[in-house]
């Protein structure tokens, strides 16, 4: 039971600290360009509104993280609705930024990795044995 309580927290806190530094790109546009390369990016009011939105259910996803880690095992449901729906969420949206040459490839693949990545330490922590 300890092992798996450790690697679910590990899962809850790294998920927690991702998207907590993700919401300062949300929050200011210009450091998201700037992250994403997408230069002199000034985004208009209707985006800042959109991230303004996305920001606030990015946070409170980190909070929701952290409040799982207080009973790992017992909420590692919250691991599953992690992937799906808000990982793959995030991989297609990416895809579609890459697909309407609003970002550049080269600078959507540390993100996308970074996501592979948390979705199988996710699924592993929570499918591993106790």
């Amino acid at each position: 039971m300890q092992d798996k309580s450790i690697l679910l927290r590990i899962s809850y806190w790294t998920g927690a600290a991702l998207d907590g530094l993700m919401v300062i790109p949300m929050l200011f546009p210009k450091i998201g360009g700037l992250l994403f390369g997408i230069p002199g990016f000034d985004p208009g009011v209707e985006y800042r509104y959109a991230m303004g939105i996305g920001a606030s259910l990015m946070a409170g996803w980190t909070f929701l993280l952290i409040w799982a880690d207080r009973r790992p095992v017992e909420r590692k449901g919250v691991l599953l609705i992690t992937v799906f729906p808000v990982l793959f969420g995030l991989i297609i949206a990416g895809i579609y930024a890459v697909c309407a040459e609003f970002i550049p490839v080269g600078r959507m693949l540390p993100t996308w990795i970074i996501q592979v990545m948390l979705t199988a330490l996710f699924g592993f922590a929570y499918f591993s044995k106790e």
